[in-house]
């Protein structure tokens, strides 16, 4: 299955989705459901595609159907950067996850950070966004704006949690296996020229 085929049934999935939540007709309502139970059975066939959870997010995501939004640190120790490592893949990635409803950008990401790390930060500004889908290479289900703040640690220690096995401050020259899904090699290079030259966007 080609990564451009998943982008197309990710683009369909979410054209039926839209429709489910606005249509009148029970006729069109029917056919929307027909439609998106076909497509699901051949998403099913990619074995990157976890069903049982994209069905669950689909019961969840109602509405026009919109890309998502996952937030994530950059905190450096000289040039070297913090990731945490996954409990379920045993991969890394830079701290962070999905954006939750009711709490500011600079909120949500010291959520996460203090949740995984167990670290207290100062969010100094967002340092970059990425959008997902300009990697086919590495196909994801959904959309995503990765939104990445430049923080600061300020007080804290780490206790292993259900989240997260492990920290570690990490050379680009000896990165280990990273959950790409999350954090790429590419991304982390982005950020740290941009780091360097102090780009950064304010936030609430």
């Amino acid at each position: 299955m080609t990564d451009d085929l998943l982008t197309t049934q990710r683009n369909m999935l979410a054209l039926i989705q839209s429709g489910l939540a606005f249509t009148q007709d029970p006729f069109d309502r029917d056919r929307y459901q027909k439609l998106q139970a076909f497509l699901l059975q051949q998403m099913a066939l990619n074995p990157q595609v976890n069903v049982a959870q994209l069905k669950t997010a689909l019961t969840q995501d109602t509405g026009y159907v919109t890309p998502k939004v996952d937030v994530r640190a950059l905190i450096l120790k000289a040039d070297r950067v913090l990731l945490v490592q996954d409990v379920p893949t045993q991969t890394w990635a830079l701290p962070g996850g999905y954006a939750d409803v009711g709490y500011s950008p600079r909120e949500n990401i010291q959520r996460e950070v203090r949740e995984e790390t167990g670290l207290a930060v100062r969010v100094r500004g967002l340092l970059h966004i990425f959008d997902t889908a300009r990697r086919p290479d590495i196909p994801q289900v959904a959309q995503f704006y990765k939104l990445v703040f430049a923080c600061d640690p300020l007080d804290g220690h780490f206790e292993p949690n259900m989240e997260v096995d492990r920290i570690g401050y990490f050379d680009l020259a000896a990165l280990p296996p990273l959950s790409l899904n999350r954090t790429t090699p590419e991304q982390l290079t982005t950020l740290l020229q941009a780091q360097r030259t102090q780009t950064l966007s304010r936030t609430d």
